[in-house]
């Protein structure tokens, strides 16, 4: 009998592709995010809507204080990257959506296909790691995940990170991405994490956490 590696599967991707099909849409649209054993009981929201536009007030006061070199892990169709370029950051954006790449690659922004795990150009000299949009869950594993940023960046940089707005919060599970027809993205690894639980995993790993902030519903930190 053969078997599904879920290790392998990336946010989103295979079965249905809704979100590949939710970005090539472009419109008022959100996504449901579904621990596969919980089902119904456990689910969040995902606005793809907002991915698709531009950068809102939250983003903006996010990047006005941050230092370039910027990497955007998980940078979707480009908002982030967009909106550190006009604002005179060297960045650079990376994803494993072909679909989120092409739309971003169309609109002439700094992006590369891939994963955060793969070899990336300028590893070591990245200031600021953006983690938004719940992308601190890429790949089922934070504490991986902050350990690759680590050493993406300057002895001196700062991961930036979109938080759970549930500060207990801190599950790790198998998930699939549904859209409001019913279609289903194939299994993948995913996390979500909250202040409290982050404030004690960055002490574990040797971060220092400089600041957490709330605004318009999102919660944030930043990590050195």
């Amino acid at each position: 009998m053969s078997t599904v590696s879920v290790a392998a599967n990336t946010f989103g991707s295979g079965g249905a592709e809704p979100y590949a099909e939710a970005l090539r849409r472009n419109d008022a649209v959100t996504l449901l995010l579904r621990d596969d054993e919980q089902g119904a009981a456990s689910r969040s929201t995902m606005d793809v809507a907002r991915w698709n536009a531009g950068a809102d007030d939250a983003d903006l006061t996010l990047l006005g204080s941050v230092a370039g070199p910027v990497l955007d892990i998980g940078c979707g169709p480009g908002r982030m990257v967009r909106a550190a370029a006009e604002l005179g950051l060297e960045v650079l954006g990376v994803d494993v959506s072909p679909t989120a790449i092409a739309i971003a690659t169309e609109a002439g922004l700094p992006v590369l296909q891939g994963s955060v795990f793969d070899a990336l150009p300028g590893e070591g000299a990245y200031q600021t790691a953006l983690l938004v949009d719940g992308n601190v869950g890429i790949g089922g594993d934070v504490s991986a995940l902050l350990t690759r940023c680590r050493s993406l960046l300057t002895a001196t940089g700062e991961i930036v990170v979109e938080l759970h707005p549930d500060d207990d919060r801190d599950n790790t599970y198998t998930g699939r991405l549904v859209d409001a027809r019913g279609g289903e993205s194939e299994l993948f690894p995913w996390a979500e994490i909250g202040l409290r639980p982050m404030t004690s995993l960055a002490e574990q790993l040797g971060f220092t956490l400089l600041q957490s902030w709330a605004i318009d519903g999102r919660t944030f930190c930043r990590l050195a």
